[in-house]
């Protein structure tokens, strides 16, 4: 039997520590076309599913945990416990859709059986119709669960995402990437001292990156209304904007799509904190932001491969375009600290450590009020062009994310087809304005890409808000 390592068991035991939060993603697919009849879900689906064996498995824990849970096939997996179907009230607009993927996505799935649920939506306007997957997320990351995803797919095998991907270079890949064998000593020997620097040199950074990490889960913010205990209801909010602007914003500014969609939940966020008569500080926004250590032969693999930053986003700034590249400067920092590097290290350490106590320790620490870390923003590339699900094109396609660990609102961005998508998960009783954050983003992308439009000659005044004499902060 195949067993989960600490990390992704650490999943379950985040949710065991937290009675109001359940640790499963998702994806809404929203589909056009005539909407299929339970019996083609379950023959046509249900084939597909039964393929991937995650999907027919349980997790079976042990005693006292005195070692690590283990994958199990169910012997009597009944589909009909998974594939549900549901119908939107009139008028099935946008908002119902979300307001029924919300409710889905509170409760927590049934241990007893395999760790995901499906559902068919039907009434939606304009003759759509949607496809709900949910999955708990010590099966897998984002990029894992869209890489199973599109097995549902009728043209799915995963091809169509991500083809490669840099990962944090380990100490063991640093040392394992020299120079062919040789009989030559003197090789040998310059071999031992480059690997040997390598290692010191990487060692140095990741005590670096841990020591930032540690101090960022100690330091608290200032008090605000975006970080604290969570009910067991959610809302749910989401929003398109076209990758073209999200471009022309990269090349005028010469930043990442991962920078502009940080720097629109930064303008967002910001308008959030206003509307609750809050100060926004400069610490207001220490956000986790997931780092995919996969390597680029390893996209389609089960469990989590990631790792962390902890940046600041700049809610005390006004401008966008000093949010933008405040932003960009942070998250290069971030980069170059060994932040990343140190979450791998700690993931890869936990299996050294006996399963009983790794246990029990994540239940604690998971368990205690930390207000250093505020909200999560987590990236996902999808594929670039439309899939088909039972002969229907997916015409979108929205990421949900979980809640948990007192961040109140939780945002993942997915790129699908032309367009980058924002899917924001909030508690309920903490974001009544989880639409307005949604549309704050749209907002602050549109506002983005007319700057980017504008003829910039030289660009001087951007070359002053690039280089400013220090960022207190950066870390």
């Amino acid at each position: 039997m195949e067993r989960l390592n600490a990390f992704d068991a650490g999943f379950l035991d985040a949710e065991d520590a937290d009675p109001h939060i359940s640790m499963a993603v998702g994806a809404l697919a929203i589909l056009a076309g005539p909407v299929p009849d339970q019996a083609e879900v379950v023959e046509t689906l249900g084939n597909r599913i039964r393929s991937m064996p995650r999907l027919r498995q349980v997790v079976r824990r042990h005693a006292l945990d005195l070692v690590a849970p283990e994958w199990a096939d169910d012997p009597a997996l009944d589909l009909a416990h998974h594939l549900r179907r549901a119908a939107l009230p009139s008028p099935g607009d946008d908002a119902a859709l979300f307001t029924f993927t919300a409710e889905a996505m509170e409760p927590r799935l049934d241990r007893d059986r395999p760790l995901w649920q499906c559902w068919v939506i039907e009434g939606l306007t304009e003759g759509r119709w949607a496809l709900l997957m949910k999955v708990h997320h010590c099966i897998a990351d984002g990029i894992a669960i869209m890489h199973m995803l599109s097995g549902l797919c009728d043209d799915g095998d995963g091809r169509t995402y991500v083809g490669a991907l840099r990962a944090a270079r380990t100490v063991e890949d640093t040392a394992s990437a020299g120079a062919p064998m040789t009989m030559n000593p003197f090789r040998w020997a310059r071999t031992i001292w480059d690997a040997a620097s390598a290692a010191s040199g990487a060692a140095t950074v990741t005590i670096g990156g841990t020591i930032q990490i540690v101090d960022s889960l100690l330091r608290a913010g200032p008090p605000n209304t975006l970080n604290g205990p969570v009910t067991t209801m959610r809302r749910f909010s989401a929003v398109s904007v076209p990758l073209a602007d999200i471009g022309a914003v990269c090349r005028q500014f010469d930043v990442t799509l991962n920078d502009v969609a940080l720097s629109a939940v930064t303008d967002s966020f910001r308008a959030a904190l206003k509307r609750r008569g809050e100060v926004p500080h400069p610490r207001s926004l220490r956000t986790l932001v997931p780092v995919s250590v996969r390597s680029g032969n390893r996209t389609d693999a089960v469990g989590n491969r990631v790792s962390v930053m902890l940046p600041y986003l700049p809610v005390d700034q006004s401008d966008q375009l000093q949010q933008l590249h405040t932003v960009h400067r942070r998250l290069e920092k971030a980069k170059s600290s060994g932040q990343r590097q140190a979450g791998s290290y700690a993931a890869a350490a936990l299996s050294l450590v006996p399963f009983a106590i790794t246990s029990r320790a994540i239940r604690i620490l998971t368990a205690l009020p930390q207000r250093g870390v505020v909200t999560l923003a987590t990236n996902v590339p999808g594929p670039r062009e439309h899939l088909h699900v039972l002969g229907r094109e997916v015409i979108g396609m929205v990421p949900i994310p979980p809640v948990a660990l007192r961040l109140r609102a939780a945002v993942a961005i997915l790129s699908y087809g032309d367009d980058l998508v924002f899917g924001i998960i909030g508690d309920f009783d903490s974001f009544p304005d989880v639409d307005d954050l949604t549309a704050g983003i749209a907002r602050a992308v549109a506002h983005l890409a007319a700057a980017a439009r504008q003829p910039h000659p030289g660009r001087p005044a951007l070359v002053l808000i690039e280089s400013p004499p220090g960022d207190p902060i950066a870390r």
